[in-house]
């Protein structure tokens, strides 16, 4: 545990109210974790906040700008293929606006390094909902979803579109990231479905969700179609393709 590199990535577009409070959050946790922020070139000036605190945090606080908005999936990608060049053992992911308890890092790096799983996810469905501050139509539609995705892809996963996440390394070397199609939230369900094909052990571990504070959600319909249409085609495609680990 000594010696493990461990990296925290935030997409960020327009965070300026949350960044700062977050990166300081994770920096203070018992456990030491990296962080690399994926600003996707936010009018805000949420880059800005990250320069100026990356003098205070010069070896822990890392920062990829793209030029534009370029959608969920495309950053964690990125942040993916980064992390791999660097060599972190464990690769979680998160958002940036305190919805998910940054408390919650360290449970999910337990659940890998000392339970054994590959993939560990904070889920908000597996002992009953845990959600707050979300209208009851959005609580049943992410419900709901995570219903479908597990009626159509077969996984026992019970939260399929969560985003709070912790990786073994060799999961992210084993998935053909540059194969992965989907780009927005649905980008979630495609990255579990890929783990579980190839066997990886998949923990849940209950968090509670809290929607945002500060700042401005970023869902929307389309996301939603991508996931509904998205999700079939993905399950098709499956049906050509080898998920065999290399011995």
């Amino acid at each position: 545990m000594g010696t493990e590199k461990r990296l925290v990535i935030i997409p960020t577009y327009n965070e300026k109210e949350n960044i700062e409070k977050m990166v300081k959050k994770v920096f203070s946790l018992t456990l030491p974790f990296e962080l690399l922020i994926i600003d996707d070139n936010s009018p805000d000036g949420t880059a800005d906040i990250i320069k100026n605190l990356q003098k205070e945090y010069p070896s822990q606080l890392h920062l990829i700008q793209r030029e534009g908005k370029l959608g969920l999936g495309t950053a964690y990608i990125k942040g993916f293929k980064w992390a791999l060049e660097n060599e972190y053992d464990f690769v979680c992911e998160m958002d940036a606006d305190f919805s998910h308890n940054p408390e919650d890092l360290v449970r999910l790096y337990d659940a890998c390094e000392k339970d054994g799983a590959d993939l560990a996810i904070g889920s908000r469905y597996i002992s009953g909902v845990n959600v707050v501050n979300w209208p009851m139509g959005r609580i049943l539609m992410s419900y709901f979803a995570s219903k479908y995705v597990r009626f159509i892809t077969g996984m026992k996963i019970h939260d399929t579109t969560a985003g709070f996440k912790c990786y073994r390394k060799k999961v992210l070397e084993t998935i053909n990231l540059d194969k992965i199609k989907l780009k927005g939230y649905a980008f979630q369900i495609e990255m579990k479905f890929t783990t579980w094909k190839y066997g990886f052990k998949i923990v849940e571990v209950p968090i509670i969700f809290t929607e945002r504070q500060e700042g401005v959600s970023k869902m929307s319909g389309g996301i939603f179609n991508e996931a509904v249409w998205g999700v079939i085609k993905m399950k098709i495609r499956s049906f050509f393709k080898k998920y065999e680990l290399e011995k």
